[in-house]
């Protein structure tokens, strides 16, 4: 179906080339599934760019081939690449926000790829669209297709970009990174109904950072390293008996496998009277808006309880929806409970005024998931961390600037990175930044919501080691807000499962992995990617 032959990718930067993909070749069957894996910048998503021709401006292949059907796509007309791309070659990118249009009703959107490659009239394709919805597992479908992205959730956003990667059955799917920010069960869902749409001779290429997920999915994987191929072949043999250096980094980085193989006990935790966060029958309700029907309300959390003592990690973990970030931003002082009470050090926060509030927030911390879009575009990076400084009054100019460079130090990062820009840095990089900003005011509390879930698994494996090491040196508290169990375990000295805004399992992490008791537990378990493969 797809044979790349010695591809190489280079990119126009400054007014010099650099070579992003040297020599890469790969082949994918009919009806298989092949699967490229690397950490960000290996070149794996340039080489789907350019299967697809979808390089940016700066971007050229400059060397090799790239069969389709035996028609090398490097080689032919814009227009007869316009015509292939969905048709022939459907795509399903990482960021279904992104690539999706905020103002096109989603219906609209599918039957958008049916009339433009002319599968489909006008009110055939939107009846095919609603078909597809229904195909990719969202119910009510002649509902939702009147609906806009932000009405979707992450899960449901992905199947619509799923729907219209399949719209035109395309002979080839190129999945780049169609599940990297989803919960597990929802990752585990996707991929399950694209094995089952794609059943039918479609053969995918999936673009993944996560080589246990590739081995479970894949019939064949392909591992990329600074733009070269490393090693490839049978997906089992190469994740029992990895012959590259890279290749068995990637795996002992991996926390669905090396959690469940090696995973080393969290720092010794001191033990104080008193927690320094106490949370009681916690319940926040939302107004839900819906035209035409009477007001209705959402319980995102139900009567939830826990402490967080210091120095300690506590975790709250479960699929998207569950209510585990609306716990976070109750925390953060960010939303105000229905009812209930959240103390701070034996202080109730809904006592507090706005004075109260100001100081209570140097003590509190965030790291959010996006470290992109939590980082202002215009500022450099010591602007970025010493903007906390500059808002609570804290030193001068030039002293805040001498703190940035000790943060930097203390994330890991080389001073040289300060008068950068958040674009310049990697997505890694730029979490440490976050990270450096946060402990800027020298919190006691650190709230990490999702801080890890969309990197790949060897900056992963170096961010929760860093958050290890900063806990063990400086005695932080980290709210640890998480869809991975496999994560948390890595990190966390108790473990609260959230399901439907309640609490339905606590405990150590060693317990919750060796019996978990309760169903939902088990099936986030369950849903690991990698859990199959080493016979969990």
């Amino acid at each position: 179906m797809l044979s790349v032959r010695d591809l190489s990718v280079s990119f126009r930067v400054r007014g010099a080339d650099t070579v992003a993909v040297h020599g890469v070749s790969l082949e994918v069957p009919r009806g298989s599934t092949v699967a490229v894996v690397g950490e960000s910048g290996s070149g794996k998503s340039t080489t789907a760019a350019a299967v697809n021709r979808l390089l940016p401006a700066n971007g050229r292949i400059t060397g090799g081939q790239v069969l389709f059907q035996g028609r090398d796509l490097a080689a032919v007309g814009e227009r007869e690449m316009t015509a292939i791309r969905g048709a022939g070659i459907g795509l399903v990118p990482q960021d279904p926000m992104s690539n999706l249009n905020p103002l096109m009703r989603i219906g609209d959107q599918i039957a958008e790829t049916l009339l433009v490659h002319g599968r489909a009239g006008g009110a055939e394709a939107h009846r095919r669209a609603m078909q597809l919805l229904d195909q990719v597992g969202i119910p009510d479908a002649e509902r939702r297709a009147r609906q806009y992205p932000h009405e979707f959730s992450g899960g449901m956003r992905q199947r619509a970009l799923i729907a219209m990667g399949l719209a035109c059955r395309p002979q080839l799917l190129i999945a780049d990174e169609p599940t990297s920010a989803l919960d597990v069960t929802v990752q585990r869902r996707i991929l399950d109904q694209l094995d089952e749409l794609t059943a039918d001779d479609t053969s995918v290429l999936l673009i993944t950072h996560d080589l246990a997920l590739a081995a479970e999915r894949a019939d064949h994987v392909v591992v990329l390293h600074r733009g070269t191929v490393v090693e490839s072949g049978p997906a089992a043999a190469l994740l029992s008996d990895p012959q590259d250096e890279y290749t068995r980094r990637l795996l002992a980085a991996a926390p669905s496998l090396t959690s469940i193989r090696t995973a080393a006990p969290p720092p010794a935790a001191p033990t104080d009277a008193r927690p320094l966060v106490r949370i009681r029958d916690l319940t926040k309700v939302f107004p839900v808006r819906s035209p035409g029907a009477g007001p209705r309300t959402f319980t995102a959390v139900h009567a939830i309880g826990f402490d967080i003592p210091r120095g300690q990690t506590v975790s709250v973990v479960g699929e998207s929806g569950s209510g585990k970030s609306t716990t976070a931003n109750l925390v953060l002082g960010l939303e105000t409970p229905t009812s209930g009470a959240i103390e701070f050090d034996g202080v109730d926060l809904a006592g507090l005024g706005r004075r109260e509030l100001f100081a209570f927030r140097r003590r509190v911390q965030p790291v959010f998931q996006n470290p992109y879009a939590s980082l202002d575009p215009r500022y450099t990076v010591a602007e970025s961390i010493a903007e906390p400084l500059r808002v609570h009054r804290i030193g001068s100019a030039a002293s805040r600037r001498k703190e940035a460079d000790r943060l930097l130090d203390q994330v890991a990062l080389p001073a040289a990175m300060a008068g950068r820009l958040p674009h310049e840095l990697s997505g890694g990089q730029r979490q440490r930044v976050a990270i450096a900003r946060a402990l800027a005011l020298s919190p006691e509390l650190v709230v990490l919501d999702e801080a890890v879930s969309a990197l790949d698994v060897l900056v992963q494996a170096q961010i929760l080691e860093l958050l290890r090491g900063l806990q063990e040196n400086l005695g932080l508290t980290y709210l640890f807000i998480s869809h991975d169990l496999a994560v948390v375990r890595m990190i966390s000295h108790v473990v609260h499962v959230m399901s439907g805004g309640r609490i339905v399992e606590s405990g150590a992490p060693e317990a919750l992995f060796a019996a978990p008791q309760d169903p939902y537990t088990r099936e986030l378990l369950d849903a690991i990617p990698g859990a199959r493969l080493t016979g969990r």
